[in-house]
Parts: structure tokens; C-alpha cells; sequence
């Protein structure tokens, strides 16, 4: 019992260096470059997209098509939309103003699919994207922009027209030819990623193989950190297993110190600390999904977070990326149609512990039932003021640049049972953040503690939201909340009167 009790209160004592790695609480822009922005003479790159690959216009959606046996792959994963690095770069603006802090890139190495999963260079960008200096120039305008900028490895496999590849297979006295699994026991001869011919497995347990990809000083992860990039995402991470992991991790800060090596863990987020940086926290997510459909209360919810900072550490949380929807999932906007319980999950993104990872899209409401509906282009088209998914976003990422808690602040669940309801705290009274969201479609009263010693019953609090001012009463908030509303709270420390009860309280 002692234990558990110091433990508890190691995970809830104020960290004031959190706020120093940007790691930590960053907000993330997921671009799918070929769909991002359009490109500015799409027609002058034609000879780029040779049969069979096709092209598209940008007003087109992208539709699943069934396996072609001659092709050995899908149609679909040959058709383009044509972005490229340079139409990135003329829509950055766009991204700085949304208020993100990494710009991070899926996979832009020269590949034959249009999601490039399927490397064929890891040590070239794709012509259809750009050349290296466009990836340089990139790089210069993010940082410029006072954002960093993060790549996509795919270290567990590597594509069928790889060069090195192509010469294993076809000689079995290759030198390399163990660097991938060869037998009479795959289909293809060889043993392809979850089965799929056009993506070969790497043998990892080949010390060569590691040292090309991660472990010298010339390998793909650490000549890109020199290079000035600023992190990794890391596909199928969970393939390459914890010790692979941690070597990895040790390279990448060996190249560049305070890096961000994020896996691509689909699981609960705990046990992967500290082979990777931070994992993709679906988890907190889907709770959050699971609440505003009625299956799980308010009140569970909170102690199921409150869970989930003990079990994972709020720091390894804080550098986990909080992901709603990505391009091998449905759109938050077609899991949850309804629009006030759409805004809640994005408010769980925004608020919770960890780092926001907003899909290209997802802040329009762009609708997508799965891959290849969620790889649409951009609609840029609802890119306005008057678009409510966007203007609700907006209000978010402001509130969340203003208040540090909310990026980097402890955790504390508040006991409720209807309502979910948390705080988010630094240690200063005038940084405390309480989080409280009523998922129900009824208006629900409830009267909870505070949990926060400093928030005094003769203190307004206020919420961001609405202007709204409110009194706890000895550490008691008693709220009547909507349907399917939220609420963030903060101290009134304004001395406006030429008083304030925070005067002397830090």
C-alpha cells in the first residue's frame, strides 16, 4: 500500500523541465504529400506516373479496387493526385497559423506506390515529390516557421523494386541475399510483410541490415537527423520488438540529441518505454469515442485515464502521439458523424496528456470510411470561417497554446460520475486547467472536488470556451452541464477590483 501511495505521488509532483523538450505536448500535422496540397504544373510531371500508374484530378476521391493479379497489387495504390514537396511548402502558412509545432511527413522516398510504403531508395526522394534540395528547402521553411519536422521509417520491410532486393532474389549467391528471407516455404520465394509480396521483410537479425538502417553513422536514420531533420515515426513499429527498438532510439539521439523517435504501437500505451520515445496513443481515443456513444460513462472513463498515467509514466504519455484518424483508418468525422460528439473526441485530443496528431483534414471534417476514402486530397474548399469543425479546432489549439498545463501540466482525475472531468496542473495556480465534458445527451448536474488545493472558494474560475464565470465552494465545483458540451476552467487571477485571492499564491 505504501508503494502504490509514493507512486501515486511521483506521477502527480510538478515537473518544471517538461516544458523544455519539445517532445513534449507537441501538436503534429500529419501531411500525405501526393494529397496535401496540389501541385503547381501537375501536367509538366506526367512522364513521372508511367503505366500503370494513373493519374487523377484533384476534385476526384479515391476508391477501392479489387486485387489485380497482373499488377500484383491493388489499382488504387497506383493512382496520383500529384503534390508534391514544393506545393507543400506554398501551403506551410496554412499549417504555422493552424498552430502546429511538428510537420510530419508519411513516407517521401522513392517508391513505386502512391503511399510509398514500398521503399525502393531510402537514400532518394521521390521525383513525383521533389529532389533532395526540395527537401532541404522544406526543412530551412519549417524551422524558419519555428516548426520541426518528422519523416516516416519503414525499417521492417522494404519494396519489391528495390535494387538490392531485385539482385538478392535473383542470384542466390548474392552477398546481401540474407538480408532478406528466401525459402520454398513463402508463396512469393520470400517472406513478405503480413503476407504482402510487394513489401519483403527485412531479416533484422542480420547485424548488417540494422547497421544500414539505423546503426552506423551512414544509415538511413542517422544521415537524415545530420541531414536536420528532427525525428522518426516509425511503421509497424511493434514488428521490429523492444530490443531492435531501443537500439534504434540510442542511434537517433547519438545523431541528433533531443530527436523523436515515435512508434506506431497499436496497442494500450505502456510497456514500449524506453525502446521508443512515445507510441500512437489510439487507446485514449477510442475511449473517448466509446463515451460519447453511451457505451462507457464519464465517470469510468476518467478512471480508465487516470489509469493510463499511472500504467505508461505522464511523461512518455506527454510524448506520445494522441491519434483520432490517419490514412489506415476511418475519419473521426465518419466514426463520429454527429458533430457535438465529434467536438468532445477533439477536445479529449487537445486537452489530454500527450502529443496531438491532426491527420491533414481532420480540422476540415474531411469524411472517409477507410483506405482509400480517407487518403483523399485535401479539401481545401472547407478551409473557411464558416466552417464549424474548423472554427471549433481553432478555439482549441488557441486555448491550448495559452494554458502550458494543457501540454505539459500533471494529470488528476476528478471523481464523477456522469460527467468525465479532470484537472490539468504545473504547479502554478494560475496555469490550472480543469477539464470537465458532459458526453450524455441529457443536462446533467453533478458536484465533484476539485482536487486542487490552490483553487479557493472566493476565486472565479472561468471557461475559455464561453466567457462563463463559475465559484468552487471549498473545493467542491457543482456545474449543470448541457448535452454533449465541455467546459475548460481556469483561475480568474485578473486584479481588475485591485484585488485578487491569488495575490500571494504562486
Amino acid at each position: 500500500m505504501l508503494w502504490c501511495t509514493l507512486a501515486m505521488m511521483a506521477t502527480t509532483a510538478p515537473n518544471p523541465d517538461l516544458a523544455k523538450d519539445w517532445r513534449n505536448g507537441a501538436v503534429v500535422y500529419q501531411v500525405f504529400v501526393d494529397r496535401f496540397a496540389p501541385s503547381a504544373d501537375f501536367a509538366a510531371k506526367k512522364a513521372l506516373y508511367p503505366a500503370p500508374a494513373m493519374t487523377r484530378t484533384w476534385e476526384e476521391t479515391p476508391k477501392a479496387t479489387a486485387y489485380d493479379p497482373k499488377i500484383k497489387t491493388y489499382p488504387h495504390v497506383l493512382e496520383f493526385w500529384g503534390g508534391d514537396l514544393p506545393s507543400l511548402r506554398g501551403r506551410l502558412d496554412y499549417i504555422t497559423k493552424l498552430g502546429a509545432d511538428v510537420v510530419y511527413l508519411q513516407p517521401i522516398f522513392k517508391a513505386p506506390s502512391n503511399h510509398k510504403y514500398d521503399t525502393e531508395d531510402y537514400f532518394a526522394v521521390d521525383p513525383q515529390y521533389g529532389s533532395m534540395a526540395d527537401l532541404k528547402g522544406l526543412m530551412k521553411d519549417v524551422h524558419s516557421s519555428k516548426m520541426r519536422l518528422m519523416l516516416d521509417g519503414v525499417f521492417n520491410h522494404v519494396g519489391v523494386t528495390s535494387p538490392g532486393f531485385v539482385a538478392a532474389r535473383k542470384n542466390p549467391k548474392d552477398p546481401n541475399r540474407d538480408w532478406y528471407f528466401f525459402g520454398k516455404e513463402y508463396a512469393e520465394g520470400y517472406r513478405g510483410w503480413a503476407g504482402v509480396a510487394s513489401l519483403p521483410a527485412w531479416n533484422l537479425e542480420n547485424p548488417e541490415v540494422r547497421d544500414y538502417l539505423w546503426g552506423s553513422k551512414n544509415s538511413v536514420v542517422q544521415k537524415y537527423l545530420r541531414d536536420g531533420i528532427d525525428g522518426w515515426r516509425l511503421d509497424v513499429a511493434f514488428e521490429l520488438g523492444h530490443e531492435y527498438l531501443r537500439d534504434l532510439t540510442a542511434a537517433a539521439h547519438r545523431a541528433r540529441k533531443g530527436s523523436a523517435v515515435i512508434g506506431e504501437i497499436s496497442g494500450y500505451p505502456a510497456d514500449w518505454f524506453p525502446a521508443v520515445d512515445g507510441v500512437f496513443n489510439f487507446s485514449a481515443i477510442n475511449i473517448g469515442v466509446e463515451m460519447v456513444s453511451g457505451r462507457i460513462s464519464g465517470g469510468r472513463a476518467g478512471r480508465t485515464y487516470d489509469r493510463m498515467v499511472q500504467d505508461a509514466g505522464l511523461e512518455n504519455l506527454l510524448k506520445s502521439w494522441l491519434v483520432a484518424e490517419n490514412h489506415d483508418t476511418p475519419r473521426i468525422a465518419s466514426i463520429v458523424p454527429d458533430l457535438a460528439s465529434r467536438k468532445i473526441v477533439t477536445a479529449l485530443q487537445l486537452t489530454l496528456p500527450g502529443s496531438p496528431c491532426i491527420y491533414y483534414g481532420q480540422e476540415l471534417g474531411m469524411t472517409g470510411t477507410g483506405d482509400p476514402e480517407s487518403r483523399a486530397p485535401m479539401r481545401w474548399d472547407l478551409a473557411t470561417a464558416e466552417n464549424p469543425n474548423l472554427a471549433w479546432m481553432r478555439k482549441l489549439l488557441d486555448v491550448r497554446k495559452r494554458y502550458p498545463a494543457l501540454k505539459v501540466g500533471q494529470f488528476t482525475g476528478l471523481e464523477t460520475d456522469r460527467l468525465l472531468a479532470f484537472a490539468r496542473t504545473t504547479g502554478k495556480v494560475k496555469e490550472n486547467v480543469i477539464v470537465v465534458i458532459n458526453p450524455t445527451n441529457e443536462t446533467v448536474q453533478e458536484t465533484f472536488t476539485t482536487r486542487i488545493g490552490k483553487l479557493l472558494s472566493w476565486g472565479e474560475l472561468e471557461d475559455t470556451l464561453t466567457g462563463k464565470r463559475i465559484r468552487s465552494i471549498t473545493g467542491l465545483l457543482n456545474l449543470t452541464m448541457p448535452p454533449k458540451s465541455t467546459m475548460i476552467l481556469v483561475p480568474v487571477a485578473d486584479r481588475s477590483s485591485g484585488y485578487s485571492v491569488y495575490d500571494r499564491i504562486d
